[in-house]
């Protein structure tokens, strides 16, 4: 159930600050507070430092667990020793053919955006307005994505084990170091040579797939938060390195990355509430359990499928935070460098109708499959080019 989005960020901040990304009452926002804790150190492949205590320190809530990664994430866009490090990582292994012939390569990247173009046609459509670099960046960023997804997701899901999602892993950590095995993977292992772009955001998507596989509830918000982030909201931390920022924007690198963590969340709240009914048959409920119970609303309620006045308050409730997330993550666009810009606010903008479909559904989301017309997407360009004119919007 992963999503997939691209952001930006900016090059300078702090890691002093401890920061709660939702407040109690359900708000989007950020309560900063200084803070000290004793941690331990891991070392992933690409050089990077990671306190352990940001995942696995289970008396904070998803949001400071996330916020702390975000933090250290945000540190590594102006190291230029992360690059150097890597270079000399690259230079010890001997590069697959498909990273040292340029027409294998550009294959590789076609290939990429061949599949994105068949299986995101939205999101396609928003890359088609990045510039060529960073159109290729991101398509070799969401094929591994997808393919991660598919693990567990795909036709062959039900053979899928941990030590299956382990060697996934183990073949993401030699594609980072330039030992590719196939062309998808070269193209995303070109792309790491060029950007900072970090390994543990990758990881941490895999360990999404790894709840997939023994987890089908959850129990709150807070509990799905940590899911949505794991196989969504990664991908803006992994794209982050490849987009631009314009040299005006004053706002922190935090800020940015608070943002393009938001439009992961909404992405992936949105594809939940599309795909309620399509999940149920396959045994899954992606929906917070707590709040289910006092919408006085049951699992039965789910399997049956059945559109009533209790579903559609609730409904409606999912829907209005999907779209607060949407709204925060909008902040961010204003800050992007201006080629970038357009091409996220349509996503952007793109993927939020969604949730008009599933209103116009009259909130059937069990057998109505929610959706945006080729019309309504082509008349979403000209409407997110006019505001990017404006920057600030």
């Amino acid at each position: 159930m992963s999503s997939v989005v691209h952001w930006v960020v900016s090059p300078n901040e702090s890691l002093s600050c401890v920061v709660r990304f939702m407040n109690k009452n359900g708000k989007v926002g950020v309560n900063v507070s200084n803070k000290k804790r004793g941690s331990s150190i891991l070392n992933f492949s690409s050089g990077i430092s990671v306190l352990s205590s940001d995942i696995v320190n289970s008396s904070r809530s998803s949001e400071e667990r996330v916020y702390e990664v975000i933090l250290k994430q945000a540190a590594l866009v102006g190291d230029k020793k992360l690059m150097k490090r890597r270079s000399v990582d690259l230079s010890k292994h001997s590069k697959a053919d498909a990273m040292t012939n340029p027409t294998l390569l550009n294959e590789a990247y076609d290939r990429c955006g061949d599949v994105c173009a068949e299986y995101a046609k939205t999101f396609y459509l928003g890359t088609l307005l990045m510039s060529p670099e960073r159109q290729r960046a991101v398509w070799a960023i969401y094929v591994w994505c997808r393919r991660t997804d598919e693990l567990v997701d795909g036709p062959n899901a039900s053979h899928i084990t941990p030590m299956a999602l382990d060697r996934w892993e183990q073949r993401l950590v030699d594609l980072f170091e330039g030992r590719p095995y196939d062309m998808y993977d070269a193209a995303l292992s070109d792309t790491v040579s060029k950007y900072p772009v970090d390994i543990q955001p990758f990881k941490d998507m895999i360990d999404g797939m790894r709840l997939d596989l023994k987890k089908s509830r959850y129990k709150s918000f807070d509990e799905l938060y940590l899911y949505c982030y794991y196989v969504a909201g990664t991908v803006g931390l992994m794209t982050v390195p490849v987009m631009g920022i314009s040299p005006h924007s004053k706002v922190s690198t935090e800020s940015v990355y608070n943002s393009a963590l938001a439009l992961g969340i909404a992405n992936q709240l949105t594809n939940i509430l599309r795909d309620v009914g399509e999940d149920a048959r396959r045994g899954r409920i992606y929906l917070p359990q707590d709040e289910l119970q006092r919408a006085g609303l049951t699992e039965e309620d789910i399997f049956r499928g059945q559109v009533t006045e209790k579903w559609r308050a609730f409904m409606r409730g999912q829907i209005k935070r999907a779209r607060m997330f949407f709204a925060e993550a909008e902040k961010g666009v204003a800050e992007l460098d201006a080629a970038s810009r357009w091409p996220v606010l349509a996503s952007l903008l793109l993927y939020q109708q969604i949730l008009d479909s599933i209103e116009a559904n009259d909130y059937n989301n069990f057998t109505k499959r929610a959706y945006v017309g080729k019309a309504k997407k082509l008349m979403s360009l000209p409407k997110a080019y006019a505001r990017t004119l404006m920057r600030q919007f």
